[in-house]
């Protein structure tokens, strides 16, 4: 019985691990895709052009992977439906709205919002039986949302802030939750990750296609060369770890873990924007960053200490 609760114990320890490098590391390359955007947006490559490129080449990077390691993404109706709605609310939706907002209210603060998915995550996991309640990843959650709020606030204050693109820009966290909650439940069972990522990259790669061909929208390149597309290639690499290890998170963390991805997003995405990029700093930088991250370790400790 020791051996086996020593076991069982080592296990969980190993998956907490796994959990906090895929937290870590996703997250920072969430917050260099929005900085991305933002030189994007100033070499005139639209922000629909440049996610559906982007989204294109990640998926067909994903898809070497898994048909390398013999996992190709099932086509069944439960995987369709998976690859659509993940796809929709998680990948095409809420990043067409960050990247058509990063030119209004700068890639800063769109680093800063994609850390409110949080409190939504856990509320809908707490109703819906997916978490019980734990006194330390309550409070890790409040720590990160207060860490999200006081950034967000000052930037809402600013006398120069785009009310309407701010507005809509704090819709997309909605959708990520959504998408934390929806790919925990629909899980397809007996699917690795692997193979889950690039099925919902190439759903994701037909809706913006479809977009693209409507009356008023264009998928095309500038004639500049060479840099749109190393924009893009750089885009499409960050996208294909950031979207292999959200699965690979989803499935060891959970949704509420995974829902602060954005939360560790901030705080790279921030200093990029600012000291490369030559953005003003957010009001309440320090103490926002403070926050997120306090609130980063209480959820990790409470995941692997259950």
């Amino acid at each position: 019985m020791t051996d086996t609760t020593t076991k069982v114990a080592s296990s969980n320890d190993k998956t907490g691990l796994v959990a906090l490098a895929c937290l870590l590391f996703g997250g920072a390359l969430l917050g260099l895709s929005t900085n991305l955007a933002k030189l994007a947006s100033e070499i005139t490559l639209s922000p629909l052009a440049f996610l559906y490129w982007s989204i294109s080449g990640a998926a067909a990077l994903l898809l070497c992977q898994a048909g390398l390691r013999g996992k190709w993404p099932p086509i069944t109706r439960r995987t369709l439906e998976y690859y659509g709605v993940s796809a929709l609310v998680g990948v095409a939706g809420s990043n067409l709205i960050f990247f058509s907002a990063v030119p209004h209210v700068g890639a800063g603060f769109v680093a800063l919002i994609i850390s409110l998915p949080p409190l939504l995550t856990y509320i809908g996991a707490l109703v819906l039986g997916l978490e019980k309640f734990k006194m330390a990843r309550a409070a890790g959650v409040a720590a990160a949302l207060a860490g999200a709020g006081v950034l967000a606030a000052n930037k809402l204050a600013a006398p120069e802030a785009d009310v309407f693109w701010v507005l809509l820009a704090l819709c997309g966290p909605v959708l990520l939750a959504i998408g934390n909650l929806y790919r925990t439940l629909r899980w397809p069972v007996g699917v690795s990750a692997d193979a889950l990522a690039p099925g919902m990259l190439i759903a994701a790669t037909i809706m913006l296609l479809t977009i693209g061909l409507l009356p008023g929208f264009s998928l095309a390149i500038p004639d500049q060369k060479t840099l749109p597309l190393l924009l893009i290639a750089a885009q499409a690499l960050v996208f294909a770890g950031q979207f292999l290890l959200l699965f690979i998170l989803q499935k060891t963390g959970g949704p509420v873990m995974l829902s602060l991805l954005g939360s560790v997003g901030a705080v790279v995405g921030v200093p990029v924007a600012v000291y490369l990029q030559g953005e003003a700093p957010p009001q309440g930088l320090f103490a926002g960053a403070l926050l997120i991250g306090i609130g980063v370790a209480l959820v990790t400790f409470g995941k692997t200490k259950r």
